[in-house]
């Protein structure tokens, strides 16, 4: 591999880490437009087990809207250790893990949740996207956060 090979391949490497970043962080903070951009337009695939099984990111979108688009819901994403490889120039897959926390500020109820991305990305006209995405569950815990009054 030459040295412009080399470079093209550590930024796409780069460009899709950070679209997963983007995504994690749009999901925490109920940016609905920036979740839709990081996937494909068209035909994809996003199975989040339990949650369900989507076709295209509006579907996707319409259900995330609904359940996390809510005053109480507080949520953290924390993806990390990506194993990211570059199956040609505008194709990759990737695995992530993720530790998920979340936070019904009305009733104090916590969820965590641990698992793992399995991912395929697509560049589209100069921009990678998320062109299939599957989690599953590694473990979960639920419980109740104690407010202090000062």
């Amino acid at each position: 591999m030459n040295l412009e090979e080399r470079i093209a391949r550590l930024e796409a490497l780069e460009a899709i880490q950070r679209l997963k970043h983007r995504y994690l962080n749009a999901c925490d903070l109920k940016q609905v437009e920036t979740i839709r951009d990081c996937f494909a337009a068209g035909e994809i695939l996003i199975d989040y087990g339990p949650i369900g099984i989507f076709r295209d990111r509006d579907s996707f979108v319409a259900l995330y809207q609904e359940l996390a688009c809510q005053p109480r819901v507080i949520d953290l994403h924390h993806g990390s250790n990506p194993e990211i490889d570059l199956l040609s120039e505008d194709e990759a897959v990737a695995r992530w893990a993720l530790c998920y926390f979340n936070l019904d500020a009305e009733t104090g109820a916590t969820r965590q949740l641990g698992g793992f991305y399995q991912d395929r990305y697509r560049l589209i006209d100069g921009q990678w996207r998320i062109v299939e995405t599957t989690f599953r569950g590694h473990f979960e815990a639920s419980g109740v956060c104690l407010q202090r009054s000062a």
